[in-house]
C-alpha cells in the first residue's frame, strides 16, 4: 500500500518503513537536522515565514496527505502548503505532465505563443462562462502577491480610482500593493507609510460579531452599516451631486482564510453586492486559497449565487508543483482595447511548466465528481468536529465549508480566545509522538484568525474518509493532551 492511502490498523509500520527489513537510513541525507539548522543560522535571512518558529522542523519526503521526517514519522498534513496542493502530494497525472514538459519545452521566452498557455486560458474562461453566464479573459503572473497587483492595475486601468475597499482581517499578499489590502498592521508597519491603504470593514465573523448581534436577527446589520458610509455626504467615499464613489473595488475572500477560515453566512454576499452595484463599485473575488475545490466548488464565491467583475486565483492551480496563478476578468475590463500589451507582465509570468501543470490539474477536476466528493466529505469530517467540540471545553466554535475547516481555541469559559492553547496544539502535534493503530505519527495543523486561536483545517481534497477518522482521532488525542 502507499504512502497516500488510508493508514488502517497493521499497515502504519509499512508507512513509516520501520519494520526489520527496512530500517530508517539516516546516512541517505546529505546532512542531518542538526547540521542544516547550523548552517541556517549562519547564512540564511529570517524574513521568511520558517523562522516563526524558533526551530523549524525538517521534512524528508512526501506522498498523498502525509510529510514524512528524518526518521521516516508520518505525519498527517491538514495544512497543504496553505491549499497549495489540493491533490496531494505527488500527485502522479500532475507530475507526469511536467515532466513531461520538462522532456519537450521547458523554457521559452514569454514573448512566444505555444500551446498550454492558452489551452490554460480557455479551460479557465469556459469554466467562468458555465459558472456566470459571462465572458472573460485569463491572465496569468508568478503567485498570488502578483496576481493581487495585476488585478489592483486592471481596477485603476478601468475605474481611474486607486482606493479600494477590503475587510478587517483579510489577507492578500505582502508585496506593496497587496498590503494596502491586507489589515493587519504588522504587514506594513516596517515600511512606512501606505497612502493607497484600503478601507476596512468589518468581516461578517458571527461567533464573534464586531457589533454584537446575532446571525438569524441582524438582518445583515454590517452591511446595512457599509450602506449608511455610502448614503452619508459626510463620511468621505461617494459623492451624490456626480454619483461617483471614491473607491474602484471591493477585495473579497468568500472564505477568509488567515482571518480563520470564517464562513459567512447565506445572502451576506447577495447583500453586499447590491450595495456595490448601487455606488458603482466592482467586485474583486480572491479564491487564492479557496479556489479549485477546496469548499467543494471550483470557486468558492460559486456557494453565495454572486457574479463577480475579477477572479484572482494561484496556489493550488499547480498543485504546488510551479509558482502561479493568474486573474480573470469580464469581458469589457480586460478586452484588447481596454487593456493593451505591456499593462502588466514578469518574466516567468507564462512559463511552460506551469502552464502544463495547471492544464492537467484542470483536466483532473473536469474528470472527477469533486463537487459532490468535497461536499460529502467536508460534511462527515464537520460531524466529527462536532463531536469533538460537545466533549473538549476548549473547543469554542467549529464550522466548515467543503473542506475548509475551522476550530477555535477558547478557554475553560467556552468563548474566550487561548492562543496560547492553539500554540501548544501545533507544537505538539510537530512532535512525531502521537499514536495511530498502536503506531507513532505526528499531525501538521496551520492557524488562522483574528485571536491567534484558531486551527485551519486544510486537507487535500482527495483524503480519504478513513483517513479523516485519522485526522480526527488525533485531535482528538491533541485536546486531550493539553487541556
Amino acid at each position: 500500500m502507499g504512502k497516500n492511502m488510508v493508514i488502517q490498523e497493521n499497515e502504519l509500520l509499512t508507512l513509516t518503513k520501520l519494520n526489520s527489513e527496512n530500517d530508517t537510513d539516516t546516512t541517505k541525507h546529505y546532512v542531518s537536522d542538526e547540521e542544516l539548522a547550523n548552517i541556517d543560522k549562519e547564512y540564511c535571512t529570517y524574513g521568511d515565514k520558517i523562522h516563526a518558529d524558533s526551530n523549524p522542523k525538517v521534512f524528508r519526503d512526501c506522498n498523498g496527505v502525509f510529510m514524512y521526517d528524518s526518521e521516516d514519522t508520518p505525519f498527517l498534513d491538514l495544512e497543504m502548503w496553505f491549499a497549495s496542493c489540493n491533490l496531494g502530494y505527488k500527485n502522479k497525472r500532475v507530475r507526469d505532465a511536467v515532466v513531461d514538459q520538462i522532456d519537450t519545452l521547458p523554457q521559452i521566452s514569454s514573448h512566444f505563443q505555444y500551446d498550454y498557455k492558452v489551452l490554460l486560458s480557455e479551460k479557465i474562461a469556459k469554466a467562468n462562462i458555465e459558472r456566470f453566464g459571462t465572458k472573460g479573459r485569463v491572465q496569468f503572473n508568478v503567485g498570488g502577491s502578483q496576481v493581487i497587483e495585476d488585478a489592483l492595475k486592471l481596477i485603476r486601468n478601468y475605474t481611474h480610482k486607486s482606493r479600494m475597499f477590503s475587510f478587517y482581517g483579510g489577507f492578500h499578499g505582502r508585496t506593496l500593493g497587496a498590503s494596502c489590502l491586507t489589515a493587519g498592521y504588522r504587514y506594513r508597519k516596517p515600511f512606512g507609510h501606505f497612502s493607497e491603504e484600503a478601507h476596512f470593514v468589518p468581516y461578517p465573523y458571527c461567533f464573534r460579531c464586531p457589533y454584537g448581534k446575532k446571525c438569524d436577527s441582524c438582518n445583515y446589520y454590517c452591511v446595512q452599516q457599509l450602506r449608511r458610509e455610502f448614503e452619508d455626504n459626510c463620511a468621505g467615499i461617494y459623492d451624490h451631486s456626480s454619483k461617483e464613489c471614491a473607491m474602484g473595488a471591493f477585495f473579497v475572500e468568500p472564505v477568509q482564510g488567515s482571518g480563520g477560515y470564517i464562513i459567512p453566512p447565506e445572502g451576506y454576499f447577495k447583500e453586499l453586492k447590491k450595495v456595490l452595484d448601487d455606488f458603482g463599485v466592482l467586485f474583486v473575488d480572491d479564491e487564492i486559497q479557496m479556489g479549485f475545490y477546496r469548499t467543494g466548488k471550483l470557486w468558492a464565491i460559486e456557494h453565495y449565487g454572486v457574479k463577480p467583475d475579477v477572479i484572482t486565483f494561484g496556489k493550488s492551480l499547480t498543485n504546488g508543483l510551479n509558482p502561479l496563478g493568474g486573474m480573470w476578468a469580464k469581458e469589457e475590463l480586460i478586452s484588447p482595447e481596454v487593456w493593451p500589451n505591456g499593462r502588466t507582465h514578469s518574466t516567468f509570468c507564462n512559463n511552460p511548466i506551469g502552464m502544463r501543470a495547471g492544464y492537467e490539474v484542470m483536466k483532473i477536476f473536469e474528470d472527477g465528481d469533486f463537487e459532490r466528493e468535497v461536499a460529502n466529505k467536508g460534511k462527515y469530517f464537520l460531524a466529527g468536529l462536532k463531536d469533538l467540540e460537545k466533549r473538549h471545553k476548549r473547543i469554542g466554535h467549529v464550522d466548515g465549508l467543503g473542506l475548509a475547516l475551522r476550530i477555535e481555541c477558547v478557554t475553560e469559559d467556552g468563548f474566550t480566545p487561548d492562543p496560547e492553547l492553539l500554540h501548544n496544539i501545533l507544537a505538539e502535534g510537530l512532535k512525531g509522538d502521537l499514536s495511530y493503530n498502536g503506531k507513532k505519527c505526528g499531525i501538521i495543523l496551520n492557524k488562522g484568525s483574528h485571536y491567534n486561536n484558531t486551527i485551519t483545517l486544510v486537507p487535500a481534497v482527495t483524503i480519504t474518509y478513513e483517513e479523516i477518522d485519522m485526522a480526527l482521532e488525533l485531535l482528538d488525542q491533541l485536546f486531550t493532551r493539553l487541556s
